[in-house]
């Protein structure tokens, strides 16, 4: 029902001539993916990914967007721009925004609401810090996050968002939740779409990737486990070899 999707987030990493490397590498690796395969990369990367993945399976993201269409925005990029250049996806509310450049609930909504409204396809991250996590507050901060991020955003639009859920602590550290408790963990999420929309949307049309140290040793487990449909990759999506073994999980 639910297609997956492996989506590779490179953060501030990987120059253009690094770029047309790791793409040429990638793709013949990549060809025959049962899943949906995007690459996010700097925006300095996104006109050469795009072209370098012409004709090809794999998908562009960025992996941020301003909420206003243009302006006095010194430094930001607005949806316009990202459209104009071919890119598909775009990250929105990824933890390392939220922790370091400020963003709250509210700009992400507001960065999604834009995104969509250009024709971009949304990855929206969520999820929550060791302390939340230590404290029992795991529901109520992705309850939150989720309700938030989806404030005012129309049911025909789901198709076009994918919820990444990223465990703040298990980003970059090389700690990776339980299979089970991922599967668990993106149940409450999932419900708690079901209540924000309903049940058979939540079920059929919400995709909701798993993201924290998805890897090629642990990819086919989780992947394996009923809620999650993808992952939302970060240093495994920076060697073709390692990123192809995800995406073909």
């Amino acid at each position: 029902m639910r297609k997956p999707i492996i989506a590779g987030n490179w953060k501030m990493n990987n120059t253009i001539a690094e770029t047309k490397q790791l793409i040429a590498d990638l793709k013949p690796l990549v060809k025959d993916a049962k899943c949906d395969v995007v690459i996010c990369t700097p925006y300095t990367d996104l006109a050469t990914a795009v072209a370098e993945t012409k004709g090809s399976n794999i998908k562009v993201g960025a992996e941020n967007v301003h909420w206003a269409e243009k302006g006095a925005f010194t430094g930001e990029i607005s949806a316009k721009m990202l459209v104009e250049l071919g890119v598909e996806y775009v990250i929105i509310g990824h933890s390392e925004r939220r922790q370091y450049f400020g963003e709250t609930d509210q700009t992400v909504n507001a960065r999604v609401k834009a995104a969509l409204a250009a024709g971009l396809k949304v990855i929206l991250c969520i999820g929550e810090t060791l302390e939340e996590r230590e404290g029992g507050k795991v529901e109520e901060v992705l309850v939150r996050q989720t309700t938030e991020a989806f404030k005012d955003i129309d049911k025909s639009e789901l198709e076009n968002i994918v919820i990444a859920y990223e465990p703040v602590w298990a980003i970059g550290t090389g700690k990776t939740a339980t299979s089970q408790d991922a599967n668990d963990t993106i149940k409450i999420v999932r419900d708690t779409m079901a209540k924000l929309y309903c049940p058979k949307c939540a079920e059929e049309k919400v995709r909701i990737q798993y993201g924290g140290s998805m890897n090629p040793k642990n990819a086919s487990e989780l992947m394996a486990m009923e809620q999650i449909d993808g992952g939302l990759i970060g240093g495994a999506s920076l060697k073709a070899e390692d990123f192809s073994k995800v995406v073909n999980y």
